[in-house]
């Protein structure tokens, strides 16, 4: 291996190493007796029964996050509908904030 060869993989390595390094996971986790669908911007969703997990991993960079929880949801196949709490424009992959009523945790992320 050349030394531009090795210089060129080093500075690969070096930067692979630091994009995983700075992002962040979340572990979220229902323990309520229901059943409630978890909301994140950025995110997404997921539905998660009683004891259900979702481990979220927000891409490097991000500088702020928002979780919550919707109860009372109904969504189709393509992930289309309404929640009672915390609804985020009827869809189950969020992509803004939910509405009030609804209790979050908010994120800044350095």
């Amino acid at each position: 291996m050349n030394f531009k060869s090795l210089s060129l993989f080093s500075i690969s390595f070096i930067a692979l190493c630091f994009t995983v390094a700075s992002a962040a996971n979340f572990e979220i986790r229902n323990n309520c007796p229901y059943k409630v669908w978890a909301a994140a911007v950025p995110g997404g969703g997921k539905e998660l029964s009683k004891g259900g997990v979702w481990n979220l991993q927000v891409n490097p960079g991000t500088t702020g996050a928002r979780i919550w929880g919707r109860t009372n949801c109904q969504f189709d196949r393509a992930g289309r509908g309404r929640c009672q709490t915390g609804d985020c424009g009827g869809l189950l992959q969020c992509k803004a904030y939910g509405v009030p009523p609804n209790t979050l945790a908010e994120f800044a992320l350095n």
